[in-house]
């Protein structure tokens, strides 16, 4: 058997079942995965653990604490962060140990993203490459403990990867709205805990800047259906998000009448 590759990848998993098996594969030339999940109610730990000892449990309170915490668990110095619906190339698996031979002055790097929903790769609207920071130097990156879309902060500078990892994000369009309307409650929570200032006309404008701006000016237009799906759906997070913190705000009002 051929040595494995110094790197950490670390997995973060809640009811992945579908998805895991082919996600650990892809990255089992590195020599410690690890696998933090948030008390999965399926098989995704047993399936796990038939890849990597390194799988523990933890329930997620804030994201970005949660990913710290996984992140800390990393025996090397430098970290991938995959998800569990996504999977490391080939090419990108040869970039990175290219990389990580030699002497890297930068502390991150991006990593262009191909997202599909289905079997089609959604190109156009602003959804490829969509770059996110994925390698990191363990003590040098850090993330915002917040509980939705947390920012990045490290100390250094950050390059960029040419390969990208591929991400089905989404089985149909059930699982896209699922998935939008558990992220606006999260981000109406954090507008609420924020006492963000924000009116209706501001709301509804954001909502069609962001439709126009991924169908029209990002071209969205030319993945057909789905490009307009997709574009609907960045204009729908902002008026979802503000109709249930304006909800949170009339129950608060009334809470305290």
């Amino acid at each position: 058997m051929s040595k494995k590759f110094p790197l950490s990848v670390v997995i973060i998993t809640k009811n992945e079942s579908d998805n895991i098996e082919d996600c650990l594969k892809s990255v089992a030339w590195a020599d410690d995965v690890v696998v933090l999940d948030d008390f999965s109610i399926d098989t995704t730990v047993k399936i796990a653990r038939m890849h990597t000892e390194r799988v523990y449990e933890r329930k997620m309170d804030i994201e970005g604490r949660h990913r710290n915490h996984a992140y800390s668990l990393a025996k090397n110095e430098w970290v991938f962060s995959l998800d569990a619906d996504e999977r490391m190339t080939d090419e990108l698996r040869e970039e990175l140990k290219h990389l990580l031979r030699k002497e890297v002055k930068d502390v991150t790097f991006t990593v262009p993203v191909k997202a599909f929903i289905g079997d089609k790769w959604v190109k156009h609207g602003g959804w490829y490459p969509g770059r996110k920071v994925r390698l990191f130097r363990k003590d040098k990156f850090k993330y915002e403990e917040a509980k939705v879309h947390p920012r990045v902060f490290y100390q250094g500078s950050c390059g960029h990867l040419n390969n990208p990892i591929l991400h089905y994000s989404y089985k149909n369009y059930h699982e896209f709205f699922q998935s939008l309307n558990n992220q606006t409650t999260l981000e109406a929570e954090k507008w609420f805990g924020e006492k963000r200032k924000i009116g209706t006309w501001k709301a509804i404008r954001k909502m069609v800047d962001r439709f126009l701006k991924a169908y029209v000016l990002k071209k969205g237009f030319l993945d057909g259906f789905t490009g307009f799906i997709f574009a609907m759906g960045g204009g729908l997070y902002q008026i979802y998000s503000y109709a249930k913190y304006r909800e949170m705000l009339d129950n608060d009002k009334r809470g305290k009448e």
